[in-house]
């Protein structure tokens, strides 16, 4: 009996088909099973076979980039004359708010003037909307547009593209504004391409003056159309006179807010850009008894004028 075992053993180990050919036959059934399930017409719930075989990937909330800055400085040009009055009026925009509510709540702490931008898509715009109005802070919608650099430059989910039909265009805007609660205006995320197209700018100027809000042009580009649509329909409109953080350094941005400063003196108002950067946040709290003293701080609504 001891010698048949062995032997039996032994004459596995030395031909190994039988394992191979139920190996083969078992492949050849289960490719058969997926070739099944793959083209059986009417079976609910079946998936072809590379969803069975690998999952979905899992999808993150990514924070889109901030803005591009254009490469030289350019002017934008005054749409209100020089007004002589005793402090001049600064209104300070927080844009690409949406993604971090805690870097959101201490630009709320700051002051009630200071305006936050809310990006249409981000994870957490509506309780940052929610907090922002309880604090009396002005919301305003950031919205994605086509920048020159596109697709190397991405605006983000939500965004306006000069190859949109109008039909397009109005119903990813319809969209973007109604997804953040209590907005009083717009400007644009990016856009340089974008607010270079006067059609697509009139049609954008004309639902945004069906909604009674106003529209600031970041002014990403010095070929904008902005003013020239937001003439025509007749909304309430500013442009940027600063960009504070373009280079997220201290001294450069105490720099631009002394800057933004200046403008104001020079005109009678200006308006200033920032970005959600602890560097920002820090330096603006240090300046603003400088600002204070020397301007009176106040919502963009405030600096918005109908072209005439």
């Amino acid at each position: 009996m001891i010698r048949s075992s062995k032997s039996k053993i032994r004459k596995r180990k030395d031909n190994p088909e039988p394992e191979r050919t139920g190996l083969s036959f078992t492949l050849i059934i289960s490719a058969m099973l997926v070739f099944i399930l793959h083209h059986l017409p009417g079976v609910e719930g079946a998936k072809p076979p590379d969803s069975v075989l690998f999952p979905p990937p899992v999808m993150f909330h990514k924070i889109p980039e901030f803005e591009i800055y254009p490469k030289e400085e350019i002017k934008p040009s005054r749409v209100v004359p020089h007004q002589k009055i005793f402090l001049p009026k600064v209104a300070i925009i927080i844009d690409d708010i949406g993604y971090d509510s805690a870097i959101a709540e201490k630009f709320l702490s700051l002051d009630s003037a200071i305006t936050l931008s809310i990006l249409p898509n981000a994870s957490a715009r509506e309780n940052i909307a929610k907090r922002a109005t309880e604090k009396g802070v002005e919301i305003m919608l950031h919205l994605p547009m086509e920048p020159m650099e596109y697709p190397a430059a991405n605006p983000g989910p939500g965004a306006l593209f000069s190859s949109m039909s109008p039909k397009q265009l109005l119903a990813q805007l319809d969209q973007n504004l109604d997804a953040v609660p209590s907005i009083r205006g717009v400007n644009n995320h990016m856009g340089s391409r974008l607010t270079a197209r006067s059609t697509q700018m009139y049609q954008l100027m004309s639902v945004l003056k069906k909604r009674g809000l106003f529209f600031v042009d970041s002014y990403t580009t010095g070929d904008s159309r902005c003013l020239s649509a937001a003439r025509m329909q007749q909304i309430p409109f500013a442009q940027r006179d600063v960009f504070l953080d373009h280079v997220q350094d201290p001294e450069i941005i105490r720099g631009q807010i002394r800057k933004l400063i200046r403008t104001a003196k020079e005109h009678g108002e200006a308006v200033g850009i920032g970005h959600p950067h602890s560097v920002t946040y820090s330096v603006l709290k240090e300046e603003l008894p400088r600002l204070k003293k020397e301007t009176t701080l106040v919502p963009a609504s405030k600096l918005v004028h109908i072209i005439g």
